[in-house]
């Protein structure tokens, strides 16, 4: 057995945005929530819309990241899996798996033995599942809700199949052919 101890990075949960990004996206938002609500009520006071709209813009451009951040960082970022002897962590990826109806959200770990996926408390159905790269008999996109890239089919020799949402998907279905081929 390869003794050699592989280092990876371990990811940290974050949401990344310049000044000039949560400005004009203040700015759509509150238009967006202003235009909505003089659609529905127009018999409402034009500056009580737009009280509204800007308070909604601020709630959720500026507080709402914020207030996720700090209630999800620490659940995502410690999250550790259960290892094997001898298993060691290569690649970590902030994902989502769908079990039965939930987007259970937690991370694939890609170890030298398996791919695990660690979900993190926050979620109903917590836990983790072992995919043994042994019995993977493909690995293909798929579209979340069928509209959106972002998504991956596991799909086992029992024909049992796991549905990931993930970020970068093509790089990340290009680490498990790796893994699935070495």
């Amino acid at each position: 057995m390869n003794n050699k101890k592989v280092q990876y990075t371990k990811k940290e949960f974050k949401i990344d945005l310049t000044w000039k990004q949560r400005i004009s996206s203040m700015f759509f938002t509150a238009i967006i929530y202003g235009a909505v609500l003089f659609l529905f009520d127009r018999n409402q006071n034009i500056n009580s819309i737009i009280f509204q709209a800007i308070f909604f813009g601020v709630l959720f451009v500026l507080i709402f990241p914020w207030a996720m951040k700090k209630m999800l960082g620490k659940r995502v970022n410690n999250i550790v899996p259960e290892l094997l002897d001898e298993e060691e962590i290569e690649e970590e990826i902030f994902a989502n798996l769908f079990r039965g109806v939930e987007g259970v959200g937690g991370k694939i770990f890609l170890t030298n033995q398996r791919l695990i996926f660690k979900s993190h408390s926050l979620n109903i159905q917590k836990g983790q599942t072992n995919i043994e790269y042994s019995i993977i008999s493909s690995v293909q996109k798929r579209k979340t809700a069928k509209l959106i890239d972002n998504g991956i089919k596991i799909i086992t020799k029992q024909n049992t199949e796991y549905d990931f949402i993930v970020n970068d998907r093509d790089d990340i279905l290009v680490k498990i052919q790796n893994k699935l081929n070495s």
